[in-house]
């Protein structure tokens, strides 16, 4: 066997190991029976990856059948095959200075653009930018797309999502700053959510205190945005009227009281919205599955601060970043 074979077969044994000693720490909640028609409560949730330091943005290729996510702290993206094999697939991907930058340089949220293009929010450069080599053959090479608001640049661009029509909406907390709201670097005054519209155009949706995640509901009448502040952990809903343009906000769901709570590790980040209509919103313990009203059907907890999720192939497996792993949960 192959110096190489060998260090796969032991990277996928050690997985496996970690997974079997934290599984006491996995389970899912039903909290309504609603939530039986696409999860079960003894559906199986496993470590696929280990040893990174900060996961986030995960995003589910179908032409080739992988995984790609971000770690952040190491300005990397990496890619899991269908076969479990974990590669470096760009480097760097945030931060392409050569001294260092903060802790968390690298590239946060990861998708698709309408033509198939890698999106890459980047904390390092503050910027949303797109890899111009294709998939299949990647290169740390970028070309911005948006990186300032009325000639002040962002703070560190964190997640996004498309319409329908190609419009992007994104979220810029200060996470990526080195000294995050004390950066003197910090040159706006607020933490915003953004459309980035076809026509080029930059247009500021809301000012939140810390946007994070976002999604959109399947016929893009309903926009989503997490708020990751311990002191309002929450999550709000809008109306949309037309691109980059939101109304009637209104509070989707609360989880304030369980922030410090034992067992509730993490804040409202990452989400995305399955196809029947539920949205899958990581916050406090792991993922919360909510209904089209902001009803909590079921939880999926982790063990770990949960920061993103992804679907895979037919929305039968759900990918989770969860602190330093890569988690995967069955879905029905």
């Amino acid at each position: 066997m192959s110096k190489f074979y060998m260090l796969v077969l032991i990277l996928g044994l050690h997985a496996t190991l970690i997974s079997q000693e934290k599984k006491h720490l996995f389970s899912v909640e039903i909290l309504d029976d609603e939530a039986l028609s696409i999860i079960d409560e003894n559906a199986e949730i496993k470590i696929i990856g280990s040893g990174f330091t900060w996961t986030e943005g995960p995003l589910w290729i179908a032409d080739g059948d992988y995984l790609l996510f971000s770690d952040i702290p190491n300005n990397t993206v990496f890619k899991i095959d269908a076969l479990g094999k974990t590669s470096e697939y760009l480097k760097p991907s945030g931060y392409l200075g050569k001294s260092g930058y903060g802790a968390e340089p690298g590239s946060n949220g990861l998708l698709l653009s309408p033509e198939g293009k890698l999106i890459l929010m980047q904390h390092g450069e503050r910027r949303v930018a797109q890899m111009t080599a294709d998939l299949g053959a990647p290169k740390a090479e970028y070309v911005a797309l948006a990186d300032s608001f009325k000639g002040k640049r962002f703070n560190s661009p964190n997640d996004g999502v498309f319409d329908a029509d190609g419009n992007l909406y994104f979220t810029d907390p200060p996470y990526g700053l080195p000294k995050q709201m004390e950066d003197s670097n910090k040159e706006l005054d607020y933490q915003g959510v953004y459309c980035l519209k076809t026509s080029g155009e930059v247009v500021l949706v809301d000012k939140l205190s810390r946007p994070n995640g976002v999604a959109l509901s399947n016929d893009g009448s309903k926009l989503y945005v997490a708020v990751s502040n311990p002191e309002h952990a929450v999550w709000y809903q809008y109306d949309i009227f037309d691109a980059g343009t939101a109304d009637n906000k209104k509070l989707f769901y609360d989880v304030t009281n369980l922030i410090g709570q034992d067992g509730q590790q993490g804040l409202p980040d990452g989400m995305k919205m399955h196809s029947k209509g539920y949205l899958f919103a990581t916050g406090p313990g792991g993922v919360w599955v909510f209904n089209e009203t902001g009803k909590a059907l079921a939880r999926i907890h982790t063990g770990e601060k949960t920061a993103n999720c992804a679907f895979g192939k037919d929305e039968k497996v759900l990918y989770l970043t969860a602190d330093d792993y890569i988690m995967t949960v069955s879905l029905k």
